[in-house]
């Protein structure tokens, strides 16, 4: 019998670069149901070739679904489901903290503790930029939070499998 346990899933789908395939795979997601987390879409090495990193919360059951009906659609080459104990997965994060004379030193210092970067300093703010798992880009937050988040954006995740191995090989020129 299928565990039927919701869990997270990071598939990654390899597509050819043409119009409107974000807007399809997306309404796929829309038509079924399936509760989309996030949705990044990014060159690969190879020109008209993209790469779509989907993180999804989902049974069993329907990841299967999810990665039968991807196949199915005509620009999508292949879909691979990435395991998370052989996969690197990273987001992009911008945080603006509210920082003035007082206490933009413990914001920066705070921030050099998780290797993010200072990239803008104003008179009352400074803005943040860190990359991370979603776990650390959540204890940045928290560590942050006291001085006071005026603004926040952060990026789905993207997904490669450590190790030489790389996904589609076969599409290489």
């Amino acid at each position: 019998m299928a565990n039927n346990d919701i869990s997270r899933h990071i598939l990654s789908v390899m597509v050819e670069d043409q119009d409107g395939i974000i807007s399809r795979v997306s309404a796929m997601f829309t038509r079924r149901s399936f509760n989309l987390v996030s949705l990044v879409s990014g060159n690969t090495e190879i020109d008209g070739i993209n790469r779509i990193t989907i993180v999804v919360d989902a049974d069993e059951i329907a990841i299967e679904q999810i990665t039968k009906q991807l196949n199915k659609l005509v620009p999508v080459l292949k879909v691979v489901r990435l395991e998370e104990d052989v996969t690197i997965a990273r987001a992009l994060m911008l945080v603006k903290v509210s920082a003035d004379a007082s206490n933009r030193p413990q914001v920066v210092d705070a921030a050099n503790i998780f290797r993010a970067r200072v990239v803008d300093v104003a008179p009352d703010s400074v803005v943040i930029e860190a990359t991370g798992t979603q776990g650390k880009l959540g204890a940045l937050l928290d560590v942050l939070e006291p001085f006071g988040i005026r603004e926040l954006i952060s990026s789905g995740q993207i997904a490669l499998n450590r190790g030489p191995k790389t996904m589609a090989p076969n599409f290489r020129q």
